[in-house]
C-alpha cells in the first residue's frame, strides 16, 4: 500500500511548475483544495491568490524546466515545442521505507491563451492524467485555478487516496503560492501573444 501511495504523491509532483523552497510564514493565499471522484478516477481542484500581475503569473506557469528544482522532482525537461504545444518529460521520485519510487510522465501542455494552459499525459505511469491551469485578476493580485483528473491502477480505497492527496496537495499549492511571491521580481513573460479568453 505504501508504494501505491508514493506513486500518487509523485503524480502530484509532476505538475508543479517551479522550485518550491517557500518561507514558513508567508501571507494567506486564500487557498482552497478539493479532492473527489471523477468516474473511475479522481479529480483535484485547487485555487490560490498570489500578489503578482497576470504576466508574472503566466511566466511562472510556463517555466516548465524550473520544476526540476522541486524536492521530489528528479528531472523536468522540454522535449519539444511546436506552436502553442509543449511536450515535457517529468520524473518524480518518492521514498517509502528507504526505497525510491519513480514515476515518469510525458505531458503535453497547450498554451491556449495568456490566461489558460491545458495539459494531458500522452505517456506515463498513470492510466490517464489531464487538466488545466487558469489565471484571472483578483483584488489581491492574480488567482491561480488548477483542475486535474486522473486514474491510477490501484485497489487502495478512495478515502485513503483522498486523505493522502488532500494533505500533500494542500501543502504543495501553499508552496507554489509562496514561491511565485518570492520570484515576483524575476518573473517575466509576454502577455500579448494571445488574445484574452
Amino acid at each position: 500500500m505504501g508504494i501505491c501511495l508514493a506513486r500518487i504523491l509523485c503524480l502530484q509532483l509532476l505538475l508543479i511548475p517551479l522550485a518550491c523552497f517557500g518561507a514558513n510564514d508567508g501571507p494567506p493565499f486564500d487557498l482552497k483544495v478539493f479532492v473527489g471522484r471523477s468516474g473511475p478516477g479522481f479529480q483535484v481542484q485547487a485555487t490560490y491568490v498570489a500578489p503578482v500581475n497576470e504576466c508574472q503569473a503566466y511566466a511562472f506557469l510556463t517555466d516548465y524546466e524550473g520544476a526540476k528544482n522541486i524536492p521530489g522532482i528528479r528531472d523536468s525537461k522540454v522535449l519539444f515545442r511546436t506552436g502553442n504545444k509543449i511536450q515535457v518529460e517529468r520524473i518524480a521520485e518518492e521514498r517509502v521505507l528507504f526505497y525510491p519510487i519513480l514515476l515518469r510522465s510525458v505531458l503535453e501542455f497547450s498554451e491556449v491563451s495568456d490566461k489558460r494552459q491545458e495539459f494531458i499525459q500522452i505517456e506515463g505511469d498513470a492510466k490517464s492524467y489531464k487538466g488545466s491551469w487558469t489565471i484571472e485578476p483578483d483584488k489581491n493580485g492574480t488567482r491561480f485555478t488548477h483542475h486535474a483528473t486522473f486514474e491510477l491502477d490501484t485497489s487502495i480505497p478512495f478515502f485513503l487516496i483522498r486523505f493522502f492527496i488532500e494533505n500533500s496537495a494542500t501543502r504543495r499549492f501553499e508552496i507554489m503560492a509562496e514561491r511565485v511571491l518570492l520570484q515576483k521580481n524575476t518573473l517575466s513573460g509576454s502577455c500579448g501573444k494571445f488574445a484574452s479568453l
